[in-house]
């Protein structure tokens, strides 16, 4: 069993003791806490807040449990009942909420929930707000109304296709150009939420030939939902089988896309923002963002279209004020997650899909063939358990010193920039862990750089 509580929210396993998995118990205390939170900046009035969820099998007993802690504050709540994560992004400020809670655990697998928080603007919660959110909890000080105040619950299914206009309105989606091209398109949404949104959106943008895989959104998930190359073999068979242009595949929450090939071949999470970028860029110049794990690639393709590209420090709200700082064009993190300014500050796999149709119909290429006109870089992802969490940033010290003859960043971690390289370590705030992601312009060589780094960190374990 397993729970996490962080500045972003509470994640963990479904059933056990209280405090040490997601029970009811520490779901009531996170909104408790959060609701208590939002209603001390509303001033008096009534707060309303937006809650959503994917189809995981336990969303609905947990968000019975947020939407009735909620109302016990006295706040109003919008439910959307199943939606995407960027689909209740856009409601929040949609409906002029308060704020929002996700209930998704994402990639994880079926036996995990976690609940997300959003401010008013349909942003995750800074490290700020996530902290005194967790004084909140540590300290069990929420305000709940009395009878004459309680809040009320409001469904509302309409968000889907407010969300789907919204896409189908932006100037770089071009439904008539996809209509022309007449693709056949399969898309896997892992039994959750995307099998919902994803075959409305594509009949919406001009694709008539959709092939629905694992679309029931029964949260049963037919593979494990993180869409990572070895968990997409039945897709990469269909697309291939049924002689389409290309495949589609969402995490459960669907703010991650992967595509596959007409070939089957993978096009690679790393290279969906890439590709994106390079469509938004051929219409508007101007700043992108990723994070300091995210390819080189994306810096290349900038730089080739006269453009500028800067990087973050991993995690979505750092992407997005790097964003908003740089007023970035596009932007978003290597695990497929494309965010797009142009509709709202999230990573949005729905907005994603939109460019890259339109992409892929203007430039008249083949999928493969686009893939292939992209710089070919390769990651190396690993990480080392150390003993104890007061090791880990002894060790990052020495491996700092040991490479301070190089290009050093030490904005997220330490990255370690070589000519036409990177290695890029962090610590994880929860465990005893040094994640050390590596990337080369080969897979040998991206494997040797990490293991190399991976070696020197085992000889300042042994010192």
């Amino acid at each position: 069993m397993a729970l996490i509580k962080s500045i972003s929210g509470i994640r963990g396993t479904i059933g056990g003791d209280p405090g040490k998995s997601l029970t009811p118990v520490d779901i009531v205390h996170f909104a408790s806490a959060f609701g208590t939170m939002v209603a001390s900046g509303c001033e008096g009035r009534t707060p309303v807040m937006v809650v959503g969820r994917d189809a995981r099998i336990s969303g609905e007993m947990v968000s019975s449990l947020v939407c009735g802690t909620l109302t016990g504050l006295g706040i109003q709540v919008v439910n959307l009942e199943l939606a995407a994560t960027p689909t209740v992004e856009m409601a929040i400020t949609h409906k002029r909420a308060d704020g929002g809670i996700i209930i998704t655990a994402s990639h994880n697998p079926g036996n995990w929930n976690a609940l997300k928080l959003l401010n008013d603007k349909g942003e995750f919660i800074s490290a700020e707000e996530g902290a005194r959110l967790l004084k909140i909890v540590g300290e069990m000080k929420y305000d709940f109304a009395p009878v004459s105040r309680l809040g009320r619950v409001i469904q509302d299914d309409s968000m889907n296709r407010v969300h789907i206009d919204k896409i189908t309105e932006l100037d770089m989606v071009n439904p008539e150009r996809i209509r022309k091209a007449g693709f056949r398109v399969v898309v896997d949404c892992v039994n959750s939420v995307g099998g919902i949104v994803l075959p409305l959106l594509l009949k919406a943008i001009g694709v008539r030939d959709v092939l629905e895989l694992y679309c029931e959104p029964t949260g049963i998930f037919p593979h494990d939902p993180e869409p990572l190359p070895g968990n997409l073999e039945a897709i990469s068979a269909e697309v291939v089988k049924q002689h389409a242009d290309v495949g589609f595949v969402v995490d459960p929450d669907v703010d991650r896309l992967a595509i596959v090939c007409e070939d089957g071949s993978m096009f690679g999470e790393e290279y969906t923002l890439v590709a994106v970028s390079d469509y938004v860029f051929r219409h508007r110049k101007g700043h992108a963002v990723s994070n300091l794990s995210s390819t080189w690639a994306l810096r290349d393709v900038a730089l080739q279209q006269g453009c500028t590209w800067s990087a973050a420090a991993v995690g979505e709200v750092n992407v997005v004020n790097e964003m908003k700082r740089t007023q970035a064009v596009i932007g978003g993190e290597g695990n497929g997650g494309v965010i797009y300014p142009g509709l709202h500050y999230g990573r949005d796999a729905l907005v994603g899909i939109a460019l890259f149709l339109s992409h892929l119909a203007v430039s008249g290429m083949s999928c493969s063939a686009l893939r292939r006109s992209y710089p070919d870089y390769y990651n190396s992802k690993n990480k080392m358990v150390l003993e104890r969490m007061e090791d880990v940033d002894g060790i990052l010290a020495g491996i700092r010193e040991k490479y301070s003859q190089e290009k050093i960043n030490e904005l997220d971690g330490i990255k370690i920039e070589f000519d036409t390289e990177w290695v890029h370590l962090r610590k994880s705030n929860t465990e005893p862990v040094i994640r050390v992601i590596s990337e080369s312009r080969s897979q040998e060589r991206a494997d040797s750089l990490a293991g190399q780094i991976m070696e020197d960190i085992g000889r300042l374990m042994r010192h």
